[in-house]
């Protein structure tokens, strides 16, 4: 290959975390087979974005972890994120394991299953191996081949037919030990007529040097299934964030995504919507925050490919100090997805001088019987809004800080939990400092 003369890893510590962690057959092939890949296999190449000086091989070594008995157990700072009303259905990864999983008996009785990835490729193998790797592919480039390889603990989080999951699932992933590897894999199935509320969040500023976090998430959502993923990512400036998240999408099904990218590191996210079934709709909304000198890669990406179908992606990026942002929208509309409608907006505020901020829409459409539109916008705060603020007795620090929530506001107070809409505010003020 040549983005690279090594991987961060060689083969037969890829065959020694299959056994440790006792896989079936299928999924140590599977390993093997990505690692092999990856040996072949380049950098993704980004819009406007070169990653190739980035930290991108700091993986660290798998650390098993003993499964805790109670939330009273989980370390300090996951015991902070948590609301004490999740802990019934919650599941908590600490560095390379699941420690900690519960989910409510009457949800077990109808069939949901909410629990690690590792477990499920023990106990539900066939459900896994039809959907593992199929949105994100492993030959896409290195890094999803890395991950095929090196994944640990993750969620899988399954729906049966006509199911309703009235309380949000939560899950809480973090990291402490840059020595821990890093790399959780999230599969939803949300079966036919299902419906599900998937939460998230990802923190920790690992000690003891650089980390990489190479996750991905993979969201099926069948016929006629909703489901509504949020998600936070608030990793520190030592760790390197690395996502894709891909969900197909099938006929009158719907993905709603809601993302904070929080992140203090440097960070290349990628969120996709494939509607392959006619009527398939997705809504996207995503807030990011640029700080220090953190460089981001943020694209959001909507396929057509049924009939019918409909996509909406917003995103709002504040960016200060010395950070850099390339935010990508593309909505591609394939040949015979008629009445197709993709819209999309992207949206920069520049806080600093030295603040880069580059939104770019992207509309690649071929089909003629469709709708489809775009807005962009990339400025600084307007003076004349904190002056006539200002004017009506407020400091120059509350003007600033009522002009960035109003920013934000068309995101966030679509967000369908009040505790998340609540979490997420926090963040954000956490990261702005104020």
């Amino acid at each position: 290959m040549t983005t690279q003369t090594a991987l961060p890893v060689d083969r037969n510590a890829v065959a020694a975390l299959s056994r440790e962690l006792q896989e079936p057959e299928w999924m140590t092939g599977l390993r093997l087979a990505a690692y092999d890949a990856a040996e072949k296999l380049e950098l993704p190449k980004l819009e406007k974005t070169r990653i190739g000086n980035w930290s991108l091989w700091d993986y660290g070594t798998h650390k098993c972890e003993q499964p805790l008995a109670g939330m009273d157990q989980l370390p300090e700072q996951a015991r902070r994120l948590l609301e004490d009303d999740v802990k019934d259905h919650l599941l908590v990864q600490h560095n390379s394991s699941v420690i900690y999983n519960a989910l409510p008996e009457d949800l077990r009785a109808k069939g949901v299953i909410f629990t690690g990835l590792a477990q499920a490729v023990r106990e539900h193998g066939d459900l896994v191996k039809a959907h593992f790797m199929q949105a994100v592919k492993t030959d896409e480039n290195v890094l999803t081949a890395l991950h095929a390889a090196l994944w640990n603990g993750g969620v899988f989080l399954y729906v049966p037919k006509n199911v309703k999951v009235e309380v949000p699932l939560h899950a809480l992933f973090l990291t402490d030990d840059a020595s821990a590897s890093f790399v959780p894999h999230v599969l939803i199935i949300a079966d036919e007529n299902s419906s599900v509320t998937y939460v998230d969040h990802y923190a920790g500023t690992p000690s003891g040097g650089r980390l990489v976090h190479n996750g991905v998430v993979e969201v099926f959502v069948k016929q006629g299934a909703r489901v509504q993923f949020a998600s936070i990512h608030e990793f520190g400036a030592s760790v390197t964030d690395l996502t894709y998240r891909r969900s197909i999408v099938g006929r009158d099904g719907r993905i709603d995504w809601v993302i904070g990218e929080m992140n203090q590191g440097d960070t290349m996210v990628e969120t996709m919507s494939l509607l392959e079934g006619n009527g398939g709709v997705s809504d996207s909304k995503v807030i990011c925050v640029g700080t220090g000198e953190q460089n981001i890669n943020l694209t959001t990406r909507a396929v057509h490919v049924g009939m019918n179908t409909a996509s909406d992606m917003v995103t709002r990026a504040v960016m200060r100090d010395k950070s850099t942002a390339i935010i990508n929208g593309i909505t591609k509309i394939e040949k015979g997805a008629t009445f197709a409608n993709g819209q999309q907006t992207e949206r920069v505020l520049m806080l600093s001088p030295e603040a880069r901020g580059d939104a770019n829409p992207m509309l690649l459409i071929d089909e003629d019987e469709v709708m489809a539109g775009h807005a962009a916008s990339v400025g600084q705060v307007n003076p004349e809004q904190v002056y006539y603020m200002m004017s009506r007795g407020l400091s120059r620090e509350l003007a600033m800080k009522l002009i960035i929530y109003g920013f934000l506001a068309p995101i966030v107070s679509e967000i369908p939990i009040s505790s998340l809409e609540q979490q997420l505010k926090t963040v954000v003020e956490r990261k702005l400092g104020q």
